[in-house]
């Protein structure tokens, strides 16, 4: 699904809009451990499989903001814009709970809903998401969380 671009005057009315879950995207067990390396966090439910496969999750996880950090992929062209956009920047969360460990190997993806757009002045828009992280094959989601984004138009 491509981003939708709308006119700075309907931004506001977007509340509402529901978008097609995302594409898979495969947790491997090389991403988290590059992940691991790249924050510094070598739990080793995360990197060592032996020992993982001991604990009440029977293998290795992911960690909690690997799977947050892949909002930007899974929710790509998921998004209301306004009508030319410069630029629209990452403005934080209001609420993120990690409610089920993705297991490696497990493949992840986003729903995406527009809870709000607040129109700060003429040419920027503050738009909040709710977003779920489903896991396949799983009920419960790894995550779920309100997504703030400030988007800037010419």
């Amino acid at each position: 699904m491509a981003t939708i671009v709308v006119p700075k005057e309907k931004m506001v009315e977007q509340a509402g809009t529901k978008f097609e879950p995302g594409e898979w995207v495969e947790v491997t067990q090389q991403r988290i451990n590059e992940f691991a390396d790249c924050t510094g966090d070598h739990q080793f439910i995360h990197i060592d499989e032996e020992k993982a496969a001991q604990t009440p999750f029977g293998g290795t996880i992911a960690h909690g903001f690997l799977t947050l950090s892949l909002l930007v992929k899974m929710c790509e062209g998921r998004s209301i814009v306004p009508e030319n956009t410069v630029m629209g920047i990452n403005y934080g969360f209001d609420k993120i709970r990690f409610l089920m460990p993705v297991r490696a190997g497990k493949r992840v993806r986003a729903h995406v809903e527009v809870m709000s757009v607040e129109a700060k002045d003429d040419n920027r828009f503050l738009i909040k998401n709710a977003v779920s992280v489903e896991i396949e094959g799983e009920e419960t989601p790894a995550l779920v969380a309100e997504w703030l984004s400030m988007v800037v138009a010419a």
